[in-house]
This record gives C-alpha cells, structure tokens and sequence, in this order.
C-alpha cells in the first residue's frame, strides 16, 4: 500500500466517520462503565478492577491478534472489524446482565476488543498516511472523537442523572456505535500484513533486544504508564464514592472526567499533532510526563472544586498530546514492515500495567490517602523522565541514519 493522495484521503474520510462512533465509546470505558459498577450494581474493589483493566486484557491479546491476521491474510482492516462488531456483543451482554459478574464480563469484554486492534490501526497509519503529515492527520480525526467523547458523555450524563436505570439503554447506544465503528474500519483501504517464516505472537518482543532505544522506551513508559493508569479509575472512585464525602451526580461526574479534560484535548490536539511531525520525539514524551503529573496533583491535592476543574483541564491537555504520541510513537522508530510488530510489544506491555495499575489502586487506596498516591504516581512519572533525558540526543542521531540499521529479524 502506497501513500497515494486517493488512498490518504479515503482512509482520513473513513478515520473520521469511525472517530466521531470512538469518541461516544470512549465516554464507556473512561467514565460510564465504571460508574455503573459503582452506583447501579455496587461492585466490590475486584470488580471495579476488572471493569477498570478491559482495555488492559485486550492489549495482552495484541501480539495474538496480529499473528493471526498476519496468518490468515485477511486485509487488515476486514480483520479488525470483526474483532470491533464483537466488542458490540459485549455492551449488549452488560445490558442483558441481571447480576454484577455477567455485567463484568460484558463490561471488560467491549473495551478488550477495541484496544486488541491497536496494531491494526497503527500499520494502517503507516501504510496509508505520509509521514510529514501523519500525526496532523491523525490529530485531526482525534478532534472529531473529542467533540464526540465530550458532547456524548455531557448528555449521557444527564440522562443518568434523571433515572439511573437507563443505564441498560445507554449501554446498547454504545453497542451500536461499535457496530458502526466496525463498518467503517471496515471500508478502510488496506493490504494483509506481512507474514514471516517460523513467527510466533511473540515473535516481536526479539527487538527488544535487538534495538537499545525502543527498550529504554519500553521501560520508561511501563514507570510513567503505571503512574497514570493507578490513578485513572482513581478519579471515577474519588468522585461517586460516598467514603471522600464528594457525592457527586452523574453529570458532574461526567463533567470532571469527560466534558472539561476533553475540551482541554479538543484545543490543544492540532498543536500536538504538530509537535509531534516536528519535535524529538523523546523531549515530547518528556514534555507530557511532566504535565501529566501536574494534573495529577492538581486533582487529587488540589482539596477543593478549583483543585478539580485544574486538574481535569492539565490532565485533557496532557491527555491530548497522549493521544497522538501513543498511537504513533512506533512508527518514528520501527523499521515500515515492523511497525505492527514493535506496536504489538508496546500494547501488550500496556495491558501489563493496564490490568495490574487498577488492581493495585483499589486495594492501596483502602490503607492510604489518594494525595498520597498521587504524590506517588508523580514520582513515577519524573522517574520516568529523567530516563529519557540521555536519549534525546540519541535520538537525534539515530534520525540521521535508515532505520533498519541495527535492527536485526
């Protein structure tokens, strides 16, 4: 596949019909499913970890899911709609749930088959997107998921707010926004990946050792992903749970976590994008660790509604450079038919955290302070990096050279 202006142009056409159904389903996994663990079905702290970590057990599979496409040499796209169409049973499944664990398992099922694909999406950038443009055309259809995400979770949020139990109504609205996502990925044009002789899921974890600064920048990002991720749910528990006295409705709630951060991410997205085409991609990293932390703060030391409303815009503004930097980072380091493979590495090592994060924070948050895990979580994040900092200039070097040099099959 080619970067042919016709084959660009249908892909970002088609990238943002399936942003604006992405941004509805990201208001599910970043506020509502959770929320309806809490309020509607009373979740123990496993639960609520569970339903917390879907995307996490759906990273873990990435490296699964990219061995099979390449094995079946289905086109990427035909491949990964599939895989979002059931992601669509899940929600349907949470619906239908009498009980908390059938509501789990629907709960972690929907969000496990959107972050399976990842890859898929990521090779697909590579293919059809040219790279002086890729990270602005990304940024652009990560506008169209904001506006969705926000204007979504404002009227899901009221609609909560005026009878909880439509919570099983709000649930099959984002089964159908997955079957819709699914339909246009799978329009999308696209080529079936690259197969090798002899590979294994994980065939892809060899250039870890094969290339030194993609496993310095696994490492790093395990320190700084772990940070966020701890305190992600943190922010859902904070506000819905009666124990810190906040008692916040539905809407306010969905305003702290989805309506004010992703206004931050909707202003400053087209900047990152940019940032991203244009800056060393290390210093960027930097860049956004650091502001992470200080949304982090802010919210969970800030005490009070001031506190809140900093911490949710630091963190939409940390959150949108996230966006473009984690989805496309790979591509700056990997050789173009390896791009799949080294995004497989960094997607499974994210459901590591993704899944062990909110396991941790659910039970440490019953014998301590969330300010003290925030501090924590800081910490994390400016450990994270200063062991970036040598690799700047590396960096830098390493551009000035092909990019397959040094990186052995």
């Amino acid at each position: 596949m080619t970067h042919s202006d016709a084959v660009c142009q249908r892909t970002f056409r088609l990238e943002s019909l399936r942003a604006t159904f992405t941004g509805i389903l990201e208001t599910a996994w970043g506020t509502f499913l959770l929320l309806i663990a809490v309020r509607c079905f009373n979740a123990s702290a496993n639960a609520k970890a569970l339903v917390a970590s879907g995307a996490g057990f759906g990273l873990l599979l990435t490296p699964f899911v990219v061995a099979l496409v390449a094995k079946s040499g289905a086109p990427i796209a035909h491949a990964g709609s599939y895989v979002l169409a059931l992601g669509g049973v899940g929600f349907i499944l949470a619906a239908a749930a009498p009980g908390v664990w059938m509501y789990v398992a629907g709960a972690v099922l929907a969000p496990l088959c959107f972050s399976a694909v990842i890859p898929l999406h990521t090779q697909i950038y590579q293919d059809n997107y040219p790279e002086p443009l890729r990270g602005r055309l990304f940024s652009r259809t990560v506008i169209i998921r904001i506006l969705a995400a926000g204007g979504f979770s404002y009227a899901a949020g009221h609609m909560l707010d005026i009878h909880l139990d439509l919570f099983r109504g709000l649930l099959l609205l984002f089964a159908a926004a997955s079957f819709a996502a699914a339909f246009a990925l799978r329009k999308i044009p696209s080529r079936p990946l690259v197969r090798s002789r002899g590979r294994h899921p994980l065939s892809g974890f060899r250039f870890l050792k094969t290339d030194r600064q993609f496993r310095v920048a696994i490492i790093s990002w395990m320190f700084m992903g772990f940070a966020n991720l701890m305190m992600l749910p943190m922010r859902i528990e904070y506000l819905a749970n009666p124990r810190y006295g906040l008692v916040l409705g539905a809407a306010a709630i969905a305003m702290y976590t989805g309506v004010i951060p992703n206004i931050a991410r909707l202003i400053m997205n087209p900047l990152w994008g940019v940032l991203f085409d244009k800056l060393n991609f290390f210093l960027l990293r930097i860049v956004l660790n650091v502001t992470f932390a200080i949304g982090i703060l802010s919210f969970f030391t800030g005490g009070n509604k001031t506190g809140l409303i900093l911490g949710a815009l630091v963190y939409g503004i940390a959150n949108a450079g996230g966006d473009v930097a984690w989805s496309l980072w790979v591509t700056k380091l990997a050789p173009t038919e390896r791009v799949a493979d080294y995004m497989a590495v960094h997607t499974f090592m994210t459901g590591i955290r993704q899944i062990a994060a909110p396991l941790v924070a659910f039970h440490v948050v019953n014998f301590t302070s969330l300010s003290t895990m925030g501090w924590v979580s800081a910490g994390l994040l400016l450990f994270a990096s200063a062991m970036l900092i040598p690799e700047v200039r590396i960096y830098a070097r390493r551009k000035a050279i092909p990019i397959a040099e040094g990186v052995s099959e």
